[in-house]
């Protein structure tokens, strides 16, 4: 492993923790045993570095994505699918995501185009998982485009709404018309 790659791994395990928005090299280099100097030596600049960091958190949750296990059924793939995105890296990596969409959305780079590129692995690693379960290809497609609008707005409202009960019922809702779409 390089010292770069050293330096992305310690960059985006603080990122995770500590989220991107109001990132400054200075706390982030001190907090992972650099300096600011040696982060733009091996980064052509903070940009650089928050899109190689946002590339590796993605990276990690289509890993996570992969290594579920194979689901029995449909509906069980969304279930597996809502615990890992609520708990560990899946979901501190998915809060990234969520940051760094609404800075692309406010049309921010690097944001913008990662986002974009990192949407597509994801997308595909969302409809293996399906397949896995089931599923024909297309219509797991179909199924994967609601389900990630769905979980998206849900992990939004995790933290402005504690009735547990009411989200736990609409995951299984979202499950049951998954079902229905992919089969």
């Amino acid at each position: 492993m390089t010292r770069r790659d050293e330096l992305v791994e310690a960059a985006t395990d603080y990122v995770l923790a500590n989220g991107i928005i109001g990132l400054s090299l200075r706390p982030l280099a001190a907090a992972i045993g650099t300096s600011d100097r040696m982060l733009l030596y091996h980064f052509r600049d903070k940009d650089d570095l928050v899109a190689t960091v946002l590339r590796v958190s993605n990276d990690r949750s289509v890993e996570e994505v992969r290594q579920l296990p194979t689901p029995r059924r449909v509906r069980a793939a969304v279930l597996d699918l809502w615990a890992a995105y609520t708990s560990g890296q899946l979901e501190r990596c998915q809060r990234l995501y969520v940051e760094a969409a609404a800075l692309g959305l406010l049309g921010r780079e690097p944001y913008l185009t990662v986002v974009r590129d990192s949407n597509e692995r994801w997308i595909e690693a969302l409809v293996d998982h399906f397949v896995r379960a089931g599923a024909t290809r297309a219509r797991a497609r179909r199924a994967v485009v609601l389900l990630d609008a769905a979980f998206m707005g849900l992990q939004l409202d995790l933290t402005l709404d504690a009735n547990a009960g009411a989200l736990k019922r609409t995951v299984l809702d979202l499950a049951d018309a998954v079902v229905a779409i992919a089969g």
